[in-house]
């Protein structure tokens, strides 16, 4: 019996650039293709993912989706506990490939945050706001610890440096995100699902889903609702280069509740707020309440290899492709692995 769960992952997405353009309305086709190839032949498999998006107040789902080859033999949606889509499917024939693909198109719309309107309040005393007036069914969750956000004794101080209790809300929020964008180091491979954080404050490194957990652990232990959030971001290549076929990824941040009663999401992994370049598939309390794929195989014990592509692809006014990525060429011997900000 072998189980597996597919992580996060992004691309760079122009750091640090704040052009008003990126908070115009967008509409995108995304899709996601993840592959499961194994050696021996698989009897069974039994999977749960966040296999298509949600409705939220940034975006509006146009159409959606979802492929899965061999053709399940069950398949069943629900909402979860957060309103998001849960998709559950049973395959019962044999295979050695397990294809699921899932495309939507989106229309996307961010506000700008207001973050003059939010330093009227001061870090303690929004959390004394959402304390006094914040509705419990949605915030209580997002104040506690959970598993791979424990408000260990580094992570409240990490916090206090960070999101002081006097400082202005707005003005804090910004500094917690660049704080942790230039505390930290982008790099794959060093952290997995699992990783905590106090592992990720000593390695000092790590990918998205790692910098999202920190962030909503330092605002929960300053008395803020967060959640972490699950999506795509649209990504651009270098100047003179064609976007790549499956080049794009998934992608995690924060999200704090104000006293503006509003959410704002916030990435620390490119040191902005999120905008119209960001499509929202769930959201939870960490990375475990949203994986967007996780199950149990069943069959001999054999190596297996799993390949994902994200195409995230911005559409014009008639719903057409503005620029579709060309295919990705075959590697050459030799050839050095491509380097993008990502995580996994």
């Amino acid at each position: 019996m072998v189980a597996g769960t597919e992580g996060a992952d992004m691309n760079d997405t122009n750091a640090g650039d704040t052009n008003v353009d990126h908070y115009a309305p967008r509409d995108y086709l995304v899709r996601h293709v993840t592959r499961y190839d194994s050696e021996l032949p698989r009897e069974a498999a039994y999977e749960r993912g966040r296999l298509l998006p949600r409705e939220a107040p940034s975006q509006r789902i146009l159409s959606a989706v979802t492929r899965v080859d061999p053709e399940p033999d069950v398949v069943a949606v629900h909402a979860d506990l957060y309103g998001n889509p849960s998709s559950y499917l049973e395959i019962r024939t044999e295979h050695t490939r397990l294809h699921i693909e899932k495309e939507f198109r989106v229309h996307v719309a961010w506000p700008r945050p207001d973050v003059e309107a939010l330093d009227r309040w001061t870090v303690d005393e929004a959390a004394a706001w959402n304390a006094a007036h914040g509705d419990p069914a949605e915030t209580t969750e997002f104040l506690l610890p959970s598993p791979l956000v424990a408000l260990h004794t580094d992570v409240r101080a990490y916090a206090a440096r960070h999101l002081p209790g006097d400082r202005p809300l707005g003005a804090a929020l910004l500094g917690l995100v660049h704080g942790i964008y230039t505390d930290f180091t982008y790099r794959n491979g060093v952290t997995t699902v699992r990783t905590t954080l106090p592992e990720l404050l000593e390695l000092r490194a790590g990918v998205c889903q790692d910098f999202a957990h920190l962030a909503i652990g330092c605002l929960r232990a300053a008395g803020l609702p967060a959640r972490y959030v699950s999506g795509y971001i649209e990504t651009q290549p270098p100047p003179g280069k064609p976007k790549l076929q499956g080049s794009d990824a998934s992608h995690a941040w924060a999200s704090v509740r104000t006293p503006l009663g509003t959410w704002v999401d916030l990435d620390p992994t490119n040191d902005h707020f999120a905008d119209s370049r960001y499509v929202v598939t769930a959201w939870g309390r960490e990375f475990g309440d949203v994986s967007p794929l996780r199950g149990i195989v069943y069959g001999e014990d054999s190596p297996s290899t799993l390949t994902v592509g994200v195409d995230v692809i911005r559409l014009d006014g008639d719903g057409n492709p503005i620029e579709l990525p060309v295919p990705r060429p075959e590697p050459e011997p030799g050839d050095a692995p491509l380097d993008v900000r990502g995580g996994s």
